[in-house]
């Protein structure tokens, strides 16, 4: 069986338009998606939400109000108004006849509320070890775990180092095991033990453009691809670091070492301790 999860969100830009319905439907609205890869559906859930919206922490239970109506439709922040229901102490079965996604989805996303307002609960200096490996297990961000502690991004980020939560570097096995496979396919979990390869010096690392939007398409993209390709003629061993499915930089054979990450602080940090890339490019 596959050991990883992978979440896939479309992106909307419908606030970008005034008297458009928001309500999703059989007509395609989307503008671009965004793919998460974790070891469990809380945490690469979590990840594809950051992904889709840079202004969004995760699953935050605080963005909107809860509604039964806006329950029923599907919209493009259905998913936040459910995290509101879920904080005001609306039922699985309730939820269940409301929006009708299964009860499985549901409980997940409740696992995600109830930690997030135990966070709430507790000052940052009362965080323990323990506390922060289950909240970044859950695909807690640093800032998200900030914002739920009172307290800031920074802090959350060295108090985790000095505990040594840190996240580890898994491989994509294609085949499920079905045979040895080594493919450059990677993502960071908090969920694991130990990392899947090695990380021997000499790479150059560019951060791809993300999820396509109003304004910010292929072209951009394509920027990426150009240096990759340009890195590749000057014998350099490239990394890149993308979440969008679509594009072409996150094609296989475009780099030595394709991370299917966030472009946040926090990831990409992440990324830069445990590789220590000779450069950084910025596409």
């Amino acid at each position: 069986s596959l050991d990883y999860c992978v979440v896939k969100i479309p992106r909307w830009d419908l606030s970008k338009f005034s008297r458009v319905s928001t309500k999703i439907g059989s007509s395609m609205k989307s503008v671009g998606e965004v793919m998460a890869i974790g070891r469990k559906f809380e945490e690469a859930f979590q990840k594809a939400l950051r992904m889709v919206d840079e202004n969004v922490n995760g699953f935050d239970p605080n963005l909107k109000t809860a509604d039964d109506v806006e329950l029923t439709e599907p919209t493009d922040k259905r998913m936040f108004v459910l995290a509101a229901a879920l904080k005001a102490e609306y039922t699985i079965d309730k939820l269940y006849d409301l929006t009708r996604i299964d009860k499985w989805f549901l409980k997940k996303m409740k696992n995600i509320v109830d930690f997030y307002m135990a966070l709430e609960s507790i000052d940052q200096h009362d965080l323990t070890k323990d506390i922060l490996q289950r909240a970044k297990r859950l695909g807690f961000s640093d800032k998200q775990i900030a914002t739920a502690a009172h307290s800031t991004e920074l802090a959350i980020r060295n108090q985790r180092i000095d505990f040594g939560v840190i996240p580890f570097v898994k491989q994509i096995d294609t085949v499920a095991a079905e045979w040895p496979a080594s493919t450059n396919y990677l993502y960071m979990t908090y969920n694991a033990s130990e990392h899947d390869l090695t990380f021997p010096s000499g790479y150059v690392m560019v951060l791809g453009s993300g999820v396509y939007r109003i304004g910010s398409s292929v072209e951009f993209d394509w920027c990426a691809v150009g240096c990759l390709r340009e890195l590749k003629l000057l014998d350099r061993k490239t990394i890149m670091v993308n979440y969008n499915p679509e594009t072409v930089s996150t094609d296989y054979d475009m780099c030595d070492r394709l991370y299917f990450e966030e472009i946040s602080f926090e990831v990409v940090m992440d990324i830069y301790n445990l590789e220590n890339p000779e450069g950084v490019i910025l596409s």
